[in-house]
């Protein structure tokens, strides 16, 4: 069974030689900045928007993944479109894009499945949070197997120990997807997503939950208490809104990437 793409051509473009385009720009960029991180991480945040408006951030985290040698991610996004309880896991062969399919690692499907009791909610795999990192996966990283996780209403700690099984084998990363704060004023939606931005900084889940505003919150929540648990640094790799390409600055969402390192 295919997961198929359900947001090529509106999130982003459904054909390669376009969407090279779109990548070869945002490495551009990337490549003259001279503060480049040097850190290898396997785990990172991702924003999941149009890549016209949050692409350049998410391309910063998948250089770093790039450098981290892990060939094997499960990818980790809220459902938009279904509300359930948990989180869902569907028995995908494969995950289509317009680079090609990236092949699923059904091994760590499996084990995922029988450890944390993981069922398959069909309807929530129509979903843009995870699909839209496909593209960034299958284009940096050589050779490279997902799982495709989609959560819905679920407690963050229940999460965080799936984050922590992942990262338990040496040879998996994870990438956890969200988006910040929505459609407020360009000052206010900053002043919200700092205190995200602080709050993955400092691995803080109490600032976290002192206005901070994302639609994948349940999934940064996670990854900081897992990366508290495992000892780890967090890093902010890049921070913009939507109002850097729309030039709209009363209707504002926020995006951030950032890494997480031993």
């Amino acid at each position: 069974m295919k997961r198929k793409t359900s947001v090529a051509g509106s999130f982003y473009p459904e054909e390669s030689a376009e969407l090279l385009r779109y990548f070869e720009h945002f490495s551009a960029s990337y490549d003259e900045d001279s503060t480049l991180v040097k850190i290898k991480s396997r785990v990172v945040i991702a924003p999941h928007a149009g890549y016209i408006y949050s692409g350049y951030t998410a391309n910063v985290a998948y250089r770093v993944l790039q450098k981290s040698g892990v060939k094997k991610f499960v990818v980790i996004g809220p459902s938009h479109r279904v509300a359930f309880l948990g989180i869902s896991l569907c028995d995908f062969d494969s995950y289509e894009t317009p680079f090609g399919d990236i092949k699923a690692d059904k091994n760590m499907a499996q084990k995922l499945q029988d450890r944390f009791s993981l069922g398959c909610v069909s309807g929530a795999h129509f979903e843009h949070s995870t699909e839209v990192q496909f593209p960034f996966i299958k284009h940096y990283i050589a050779d490279v197997q997902i799982v495709e996780l989609v959560y819905s209403r679920m407690d963050a700690s229940e999460l965080s120990k799936i984050i922590e099984f992942i990262l338990e084998q040496e040879d998996f990363g994870v990438i956890i997807s969200t988006d910040l704060s929505h459609f407020y004023t360009l000052e206010d939606a900053n002043k919200l997503d700092n205190i995200c931005l602080s709050a993955i900084e400092q691995l803080d889940i109490k600032m976290l939950h002192n206005g901070c505003e994302a639609c994948g919150e349940i999934g940064i929540e996670a990854v900081l208490l897992s990366a508290k648990k495992l000892k780890m640094k967090s890093h902010i790799l890049d921070y913009r809104t939507s109002a850097d390409a729309s030039g709209d600055e009363k209707r504002v969402v926020g995006y951030v990437s950032a890494c997480f390192y031993e």
